[in-house]
């Protein structure tokens, strides 16, 4: 009779305790700087996830000129090196859900549902959150904040650039 009490008590217990819930979302936040000179173009700025080699695993973000003329704004893409050579050449343009029009200097954050990121498929592991910007008649930068997944698990991830970017960072809620 002790044994049968004891296990209704852990079952009851093991129910008292709250599941860690799964993200329902990321928040990408991408601080761009003011960069005081002549003439400032807004960067087109590019948001992926990679593993620990280096391969892409799937695009957060791509802001650039949408509303150019006959679709004129694909045509710097290419100047995001490291995203297009990662994959970037292999998207069509516009993407639903993951472009977007160039952004002001200051603090961008942008909410991604979790199934839509490529974080809903993916093992876990080590990877990092890479953000890379690109200005007109500026400089371009690539900011990587590693972090280490666990699928259904909370991300916290950030890092600070020096040039083109400030602080990037990604985390679920």
């Amino acid at each position: 009779m002790f044994r049968f009490r004891t296990i209704i008590a852990a079952l009851l217990l093991g129910t008292a305790v709250p599941a860690i819930a799964a993200p329902k979302e990321f928040v990408v936040e991408v601080e761009l700087p003011h960069i005081p000179v002549a003439e400032y173009h807004k960067p087109y700025v590019a948001g992926w996830i990679e593993d620990s080699s280096g391969k892409s695993m799937g695009p957060l973000l791509v802001w650039y000129d949408v509303k150019k003329r006959e679709a004129g704004g694909k045509k710097w893409l290419p100047d995001l090196k490291t995203w297009w050579r990662r994959g970037g050449r292999s998207m069509t343009m516009p993407a639903n859900g993951v472009s977007g029009a160039t952004r002001a200097p200051g603090r961008n954050m942008l909410a991604i549902p979790a199934a839509a990121t490529p974080l809903a498929k993916l093992p876990a592991g080590q990877y990092s959150f890479v953000i890379e910007a690109a200005r007109e008649g500026g400089g371009r930068e690539v900011v990587k904040a590693p972090f280490n997944w666990k699928p259904g698990g909370a991300v916290k991830a950030s890092a600070t650039g020096t040039g083109e970017l400030r602080t990037i960072r990604l985390t679920s809620r």
